[in-house]
């Protein structure tokens, strides 16, 4: 059985590295073949060239973008070339700074044995960021499932079935948005315990902005129950205060209405046209294995 690790990285190269040794390591079953397939989202900092053999991976390649794109569309790049260049059963997203830690991905293989065809998303159970980064990540699982009805505990590492990657190179929303447009395609989905690990260099890259921007891009998936609900949130809200109203019992309004000008602006990028032309902004193939 084809496995495909997919990893997005941007000038990260020492952590994926040291991320690829740790999937070499792993001791699996010899009916899966491992091989990689890396998305340079055309970093500015050279890759270090290294003599390693790898032994318990079939192939290592690297698709070198052209321009920088960001992580959501790398992965959705990555899935377009796996499903057009590659033969496989299953894909397996990750980042590629250990935080989706590479001893789970036997878990995934595991579960195939016992769900095939089936989706599997690695759910977090434990974090490793502070205690306020928590916090906020609950508040953004809470808000997106109050104003959107769907209930997303997961990220990029996931077991994707052959199916579904299928289906996902014709949603527009993978251009956007990975784990929003996993939800919305497919509903029997296997939650697998994921432990979220520490990076093996450097700080996280998830700063609040960029939660912000990744909460809002999810929702923008499903803008059409959202705007309904905040319809329904504003109207009923008014109706509260309207005896009582000021400038600090507007303030959710104004938040509300920020939240619906961003959302539709990150509706935006849910370009079909350019997730067709994806392929075209790979510069080289290097093949490291």
């Amino acid at each position: 059985m084809k496995i495909k690790v997919l990893i997005p990285v941007y000038n990260d190269w020492q952590s994926v590295s040291k991320l690829i040794d740790e999937i070499n390591k792993l001791s699996i079953d010899t009916e899966f073949q491992i091989s990689i397939i890396i998305v340079n989202d055309a970093s500015n900092h050279d890759r270090q060239d290294e003599e390693k053999t790898f032994e318990n991976i079939q192939s290592i390649k690297i698709l070198n973008m052209k321009k920088n794109q960001g992580h959501a569309r790398c992965i959705a790049t990555g899935l377009k070339y796996i499903i057009e260049k590659e033969d496989f059963d299953y894909v397996i997203p990750m980042d590629g700074d250990g935080e989706d830690r590479p001893e789970e991905i036997k878990e995934f293989l595991n579960q195939i044995n016992n769900s095939y065809e089936k989706t599997m998303v690695g759910e977090r159970v434990k974090r490793s960021e502070n205690l306020l980064f928590k916090i906020c990540y609950q508040i953004h699982k809470l808000i997106t499932l109050t104003f959107t009805g769907k209930s997303i505990k997961f990220g990029n590492f996931t077991c994707l079935s052959k199916s579904v990657v299928e289906k996902m190179i014709v949603e527009k929303a993978t251009w956007n948005s990975f784990s929003g447009s996993l939800r919305k395609i497919e509903k029997n989905l296997i939650p697998i315990p994921s432990t979220r690990g520490n990076r093996y260099f450097g700080p996280s890259k998830m700063s609040f902005y960029n939660l912000i921007k990744h909460s809002l891009s999810i929702i923008s998936v499903f803008r059409k129950v959202f705007l309904i609900r905040s319809a329904l949130f504003i109207i009923l809200y008014i109706l509260l205060i309207k005896s009582n109203a000021s400038i600090v019992t507007v303030i959710p309004l104004i938040f509300l209405l920020i939240a619906v000008y961003s959302i539709s602006n990150l509706a935006l990028r849910e370009n079909m046209e350019e997730f067709d032309k994806a392929l075209s902004n790979i510069n080289d193939i290097e093949e490291i294995k």
